[in-house]
């Protein structure tokens, strides 16, 4: 099997440079997509999400609504 540099439509890409493995083209090169690492920061952001939902969820389930007596 050959390491050509296609993308996902079956044209070569123009000559990027060694980059060009992780590029993907969909929408006949109109969107560019490229594959790498996910930020730190995001994984913090992710990670707050969670913990702001779990406090959320055990700070104001149930308690006093439509139906219920108080």
């Amino acid at each position: 099997m050959t390491d050509t540099p296609t993308t996902l439509t079956g044209r070569s890409p123009p000559d990027k440079g060694p980059e060009t493995h992780d590029l993907h083209e969909y929408a006949g090169g109109y969107i560019l997509a490229h594959e790498g690492v996910l930020p730190v920061w995001l994984l913090f952001v992710y990670f707050g999400l969670f913990g702001w939902a779990c406090y959320y969820i055990v700070t104001y389930w149930g308690g006093v609504g439509p139906g219920r007596i108080g």
